[in-house]
Formats: C-alpha cells, structure tokens, sequence
C-alpha cells in the first residue's frame, strides 16, 4: 500500500472515528441541558461543530487523493 492509499483509509477511518464521538457528545449535550447544565451543553454543542468542521477538511483531504487518481 502506497502512501497515499494508506492516507486515504487513515482518513476514512479518522471521520468515522470523529463521527461516532460528535454522536455521543451530542447524546451528552441533550441530557446536561435537560439537566439544567446549560453552559456544558453549550460546549458540547461547540465541541460537535468543531469536529463537523475538521471532518469537512478530512473529506476534502480524501477528495484530493481522489481525483489525483490514487482513491481506494
């Protein structure tokens, strides 16, 4: 495996990885903010976006190496 092919599957692996957290952050958020923790909710939320967005550069990452012909 090539660099690239291997960056292609860390990459994969990483959003999925990332993916399964922002689900459980956010479970948490709904049950701190059903429980009056309003300001930890918040920066549950914040963390959520925050990993949507570096999930956004992984996917265009893996967009790169694919249309430079080196996709899985």
């Amino acid at each position: 495996m090539d660099t690239a092919e291997k960056l292609h599957h860390l990459l994969d692996h990483w959003i999925e990885h990332n993916d399964q957290h922002a689900q459980t952050w956010k479970e948490w958020a709904e049950k701190a903010s059903s429980d009056g923790l309003g300001a930890a909710a918040g920066l549950l939320v914040e963390a959520v976006r925050a990993v949507g967005a570096a999930n956004d550069a992984l996917r265009r990452a893996a967009e790169t190496l694919g249309a430079a012909g080196h996709r899985d």
